[in-house]
């Protein structure tokens, strides 16, 4: 479909100047508004103001300025139509076969910490998303450009059908993301949404799902840009499997809690070894000797770059990884890596905090939508609640520990001993098992270690279990009834502990 008329009025003036030129050069008429029109001018080119095409002035501060019939009719026109063509002449209404819009940017206005809603809602383009969606629904006749990625496609000539088709869907996938966006802040202006749209875009279908009779596929956010399991890079190995994927963000978002040099092990999305220290190679050993059997065919993720030691240590303990995740690779590394066939190689490239703070749980038939938990504890929440308190040391270690057993499945409970995880009870029944669990892998290890708990003790038992395996400190979050009880009973066993008034279950 040739192009003899286009509008032209974008926000991001980003190579505009040069799809216009190519337009002009070709014959095509230019209508366009505002400071479009002026930086057009500028630059040399012919430009039709739309006012005087519709002999209608721009009014309301700009607020109107493209709704109109000349300009809405020329884009929503069936050229082979008679009946659309005969009444288009009759009322002046010229063809206009190419639109470029890029709209008012109202997520980077909102975005600002200082932004009033005055300037939220002046930022509500209404002229750009109208002029879009009449475009892209009549693509059969029609090219609407919104990102200057696309203008190569228009300077290099008149697109195809199948590339105004594809543009449409790309404009109606940018109108739709725009109102979600006005949507989303006026529901921090007034409260929770009734209706709540997530959109995510497929990043390609999996081998298949949590087990070999299920079909499954990967989706991302495409809001997102953290550093996480969805967009780092595979480097090498066979596709992501769905368990791949979950190991991967239970190692990568536990990784992310430590600034230290840090390794994490997962299995079966929990973590069976997780060390700091002052190099990644120690770190990586001491975090691999917590439980080196459950380690077979594990995920690693690590907050350094890995070097050849690394390489080496997996090579002498002969390990069997499924997947490794790191910022960064040495070159020498990475090849030696990329010789095991099957091993999964993932790049993050530098770990940041997430800036998408939400956690989607998924039920059948709905979704649970919570606030990610990013607080980090510090000593002075720590409520010492025996006669006997805490070393420096101790309160360090459960620190560590308390970072750790958040990722845990509940009913959880880590041990520790400084920066050093010994031992891990996950997913119990009930929380005397998990302790009981930690102690057959743990052992020896386990005396003189402190222990974190993902939730209050109910009965006295799980904390006996762990004085009779060597606990000396411990935390919990407080608040059961038996308080008090349990409490005594630590002073009775001669061991510390502190409440943190915080609760980590993890479902």
């Amino acid at each position: 479909m040739p192009i003899e008329r286009a509008l032209i009025s974008v926000s991001d003036k980003t190579g505009v100047l040069e799809l216009a030129k190519s337009l002009a050069d070709r014959g095509v008429e230019i209508l366009s508004t505002g400071g479009t029109a002026d930086a057009l001018r500028d630059g040399g080119i012919k430009v039709v103001d739309v006012s005087d095409y519709t002999e209608f002035p721009e009014m309301m501060d700009g607020r109107i300025k493209t709704l109109h019939p000349k300009v809405h009719g020329g884009l929503l026109c069936l050229r082979d139509n008679p009946k659309h063509m005969k009444e288009a002449e009759e009322n002046g209404v010229k063809m206009i076969d190419l639109v470029v819009v890029n709209l008012y940017p109202f997520k980077e206005t909102v975005a600002r910490e200082d932004v009033t809603e005055e300037e939220a809602i002046e930022n509500i383009d209404i002229g750009g998303p109208s002029m879009i969606r009449s475009a892209a629904k009549n693509f059969k006749y029609v090219t609407v450009l919104t990102s200057p990625d696309d203008y190569k496609l228009v300077i290099e000539g008149d697109p195809s059908l199948e590339d105004r088709k594809r543009l449409a869907r790309k404009a109606f996938t940018i109108t739709h993301a725009y109102d979600d966006a006005i949507e989303h802040y006026l529901r921090g202006q007034v409260g929770d949404p009734e209706l709540l749209d997530l959109h995510y875009e497929k990043v390609g279908s999996l081998r298949y799902g949590e087990n070999p009779d299920q079909k499954a596929a990967f989706f991302r956010n495409p809001e997102n840009h953290d550093s996480n399991i969805t967009n780092s890079e595979v480097l090498h190995g066979k596709q992501l499997s769905f368990n791949n994927i979950v190991d991967g963000d239970s190692a990568l978002e536990l990784v992310k809690e430590f600034k230290e040099p840090t390794a994490v092990f997962i299995k079966h999305n929990n973590p069976c070894g997780v060390a700091c220290a002052e190099t990644l190679e120690e770190a990586f050993a001491k975090s691999y000797e917590v439980d080196s059997m459950s380690a077979f065919g594990c995920v690693i993720a690590v907050n350094r770059e890995v070097n050849e030691a690394i390489v080496d240590y997996m090579k002498e303990k002969k390990m069997f990884v499924e997947m490794i995740i790191a910022p960064s690779f040495e070159e020498k590394a990475l090849k030696r890596l990329m010789t095991r066939k099957n091993l999964r190689i993932l790049k993050t490239g530098d770990l940041k905090l997430d800036l998408l703070k939400t956690d989607i749980k998924k039920v059948a038939g709905g979704v649970l939508i919570q606030t990610k938990d990013t607080y980090e504890l510090k000593p002075d929440d720590f409520k010492v609640v025996t006669k006997k308190a805490p070393s420096d040391e101790e309160i360090a270690a459960l620190l560590f520990a308390n970072k750790v057993v958040k990722h845990v499945m509940s009913n959880a409970v880590v041990m520790a001993r400084g920066t050093e995880v010994v031992a891990v009870g996950a997913g119990q029944m009930s929380r005397v098992d998990s302790v009981r669990i930690a102690g057959i892998k743990g052992g020896d290890r386990i005396r003189g270690s402190v222990m974190a708990s993902d939730a209050f003790f109910p009965f006295a038992d799980a904390m006996e279990e762990a004085v009779e395996l060597g606990v000396v400190a411990f935390s919990q979050p407080g608040g059961s009834v038996k308080d008090e009880e349990i409490i005594a009973r630590a002073d009775e066993l001669g061991v510390s502990m502190v409440f943190t008034g915080r609760r980590y279950f993890r479902h």
